[in-house]
Formats: structure tokens, C-alpha cells, sequence
């Protein structure tokens, strides 16, 4: 007895000991945090997340509790948690521009913004992401101010607004045109990759550059990626602001410019996706229907999604029939369940129940098969035989 009570106490203390590893996080309101950081002269971090993230909750798991993170940002910082979608958090999210999650703010005890890293980090990638925001340096708020304060030195340019577009640390396009300015030669491999990193806006200086000298960023990172890019970046402009919406003439003019080759149908699909986004659904069944008889399609996504949004909001039984066309054809490219779902649930909206419940079952059997989940085919099953 008394030797397994000496192993249990053991146990205990070894137990004991690595409880002790890992960030402590400080408890109190927000006003009581910023008291203690600037009573301690030391920097707040923050792990600003919400309950739903999944990568917040695997660094809840597998970086915070680490010795070695603990022992670093115990020594250093003032550590909070914040859920972002409760109570101060709300407002904490609105002032520091929490957009993505997690999002790790390093604030000092006036409040100011430090510097931020935004993503899942790994033991030794949080213990670097701190050393940095210790630094000023290297920080977010010893960059501004030494830009601020005059700093015209291209390789800092470029670095700054590199590390703003990285950590979402608001708008780095001043900067980067800075930076640009510094450069006459805007077509080396090095500035290239800069302004395909840092574009953000389908006008100005950087976007012209892009679009004229296409050819060389698609042969630096290819003409699929490069197209993309610019289709993002129109759309951005498109729908950035709901209340705002550009004429469909602006949009068609910066496609003509961008690729003139290939401008009438980046059009056509931009009006499909345009209608779809601003609840038009007459609209939007009507151009769908006319890009696709005019572009047809190979792509098995495309095809896809189409089809499941006609499933969902159209009516119109010569449209639907449609749809149908593009759902057999994105399940000949390639079978998944989803297409198959998408298939199923169109034969039983158009009335082929028969055609429906074997594709359906079919879709549950790739499921299985690929253990995903498939209760949303069992219910459209119950929906049309029941």
C-alpha cells in the first residue's frame, strides 16, 4: 500500500508539473487587461477567436499548452482569450479589424495595435510570431511608425507592405505603390511576384501593369492563375460594395481591357454570376441558360453549381430541364456524390421519381463508400416519396 501510494503521489506531481506548461491566460475585463500590461510594461497577446474555428481550437489543443510557448509568452506578455462573438469581443473585433480567424493581436497598454499574425500557428511558429511582435524593429507598429516618420528605403517599402497584406493589417496599397515608385524597372521576376501578391483593386497603376504584361505574369505563374486573378479582382470591384453596384458596362469595359480575346464570355459569366449574387433569379436563370448554350462548359464544378441553384430557385419546368443537361453532364466528367446528389434531387423536381430515387441511392452508395455524410439525400428522398 504505501509503495502505490508513493507511485500514485507521483503521478500526482509529474501531473502537477505539466499542468503547469503552457500559456496562462490572464481573466478580467478589457479595461482590467490593459490596466495590468501597462502596470507590468508588457504587451497584451491576444488569441481573438470564435467558438466555431476549427483551427482556433487546435491551437487551444496543440500549441498553447506546449512548455515551451508557455514559457516564452508567460515571461513576456499579458495573455487573454477573446471570443470575438461575445460581448467585449464584439467591440475589441470592430477597433483591431478582426476578420479572419484566429486572428493573434499583440496590443500594448495604451491599446495601440502591435502587431498581429492571423492563422493557425504551430508551437515554434507562435514563439517566432512573438519574438517578431517584441521587436520594434520588426513589428507592425515599429514599421508604421518608422514610415510615418519619413522611411522611404525601398527594401523596408517592400517589407512593410508585404507583412501588412500578410498579417490583414488594413489597406498596404500606399505603401506598395511607395515601394513601386522606387522601382524603374517594374518587370524583374522580384516585382512581378510583388504586385501579384499585393493587388488588390481593378484600377490603378498596379492593375494596368498586370493586365498589359499578362503574358509575362502567366508565364511566371501561370495563364489559369493569372486569369483568375483578374476575374477576382473585377468581382471584388463588383461586389465590394452591394449599395454601389457598378454598371454592367464598367465591368464589361475592364474584361475588354484585360483580356479582349476572351472578354465576351468572362462577361456572359460575370452577368450569370452577377444576377445570382443580387437575387435577380429571373435574370439569372435566363443568362445561365445563354452561357452555357453559348460557352459550353467542361468543368465539372461549374456545371454543378449551376444545376443545384437552378434545383433551388427555379421553376420554370423548360429551364429545369436544362439544368438537368449540365448535372448528367458534370456526373459523366467525374461521379461524386455531391453531383449525384444535385442529379437526383433535379430528375425528382422535374418529375422523374423513378429516375430520382436510383440516383439517389446511388449518390448515398458513393457516400458510404467515401464515408461522407448523406442525410441531406435521405431527406430529399422523404421529400418526393413520401
Amino acid at each position: 500500500m504505501k509503495f502505490k501510494l508513493i507511485v500514485f503521489l507521483q503521478l500526482l506531481f509529474i501531473g502537477s508539473l505539466m499542468a503547469q506548461g503552457g500559456i496562462k491566460f490572464s481573466e478580467g475585463s478589457w479595461e482590467e487587461i490593459l490596466a495590468k500590461a501597462k502596470a507590468e510594461n508588457r504587451v497584451i497577446f491576444m488569441d481573438a477567436y470564435t467558438t466555431w474555428c476549427g483551427p482556433c481550437k487546435m491551437m487551444t489543443q496543440n500549441t498553447f499548452p506546449e512548455r515551451a510557448v508557455g514559457d516564452f509568452y508567460n515571461a513576456t506578455f499579458v495573455n487573454v482569450k477573446v471570443d470575438m462573438e461575445k460581448g467585449e469581443g464584439l467591440e475589441i473585433a470592430r477597433n483591431y479589424e478582426v476578420r479572419a480567424y484566429p486572428t493573434l493581436l499583440f496590443i500594448n497598454g495604451d491599446g495601440e495595435l502591435v502587431h498581429r499574425g492571423v492563422g493557425y500557428r504551430g508551437p515554434d511558429e507562435l514563439i517566432a510570431l512573438g519574438k517578431i511582435a517584441s521587436d520594434p524593429d520588426e513589428n507592425s507598429l515599429g514599421m508604421e511608425r518608422r514610415y510615418k516618420s519619413g522611411d522611404y528605403e525601398a527594401d523596408f517599402l517592400r517589407k512593410y507592405a508585404l507583412a501588412k497584406a500578410e498579417m490583414m493589417d488594413g489597406d498596404p496599397s500606399e505603401i506598395a505603390e511607395a515601394y513601386l515608385a522606387t522601382q524603374s524597372d517594374w518587370g524583374t521576376e522580384k516585382n512581378r511576384e510583388f504586385i501579384y501578391t499585393l493587388i488588390d483593386d481593378a484600377e490603378g497603376k498596379m492593375f494596368d501593369y498586370l493586365v498589359e504584361n499578362r503574358q509575362a505574369f502567366s508565364d511566371q505563374f501561370g495563364k489559369v492563375k493569372v486569369i483568375n486573378r483578374i476575374q477576382a479582382l473585377i468581382l471584388r470591384k463588383a461586389f465590394t460594395n452591394r449599395n454601389e453596384m457598378p454598371a454592367l458596362e464598367e465591368i464589361d469595359a475592364l474584361f475588354t481591357k484585360a483580356y479582349p480575346e476572351a472578354a465576351p464570355q468572362l462577361s456572359a459569366n460575370f452577368r450569370m454570376v452577377y444576377f445570382q449574387q443580387t437575387g435577380d433569379l429571373a435574370q439569372y436563370a435566363k443568362t445561365a441558360i445563354d452561357y452555357f448554350d453559348k460557352y459550353p462548359s467542361d468543368d465539372m464544378m461549374e456545371l454543378n453549381n449551376a444545376s443545384w441553384a437552378f434545383y433551388e430557385s427555379v421553376t420554370d419546368m423548360k429551364q429545369l430541364k436544362k439544368a438537368v443537361k449540365w448535372a448528367e453532364k458534370s456526373v459523366k466528367l467525374n461521379k461524386q456524390y455531391f453531383n449525384m446528389d444535385t442529379l437526383a434531387a433535379l430528375y425528382f423536381k422535374t418529375g422523374k421519381t423513378k429516375k430520382g430515387l436510383k440516383t439517389a441511392n446511388e449518390a448515398i452508395d458513393l457516400a458510404k463508400a467515401n464515408d461522407e455524410d448523406y442525410t441531406g439525400t435521405v431527406q430529399l428522398i422523404e421529400l418526393y416519396t413520401k
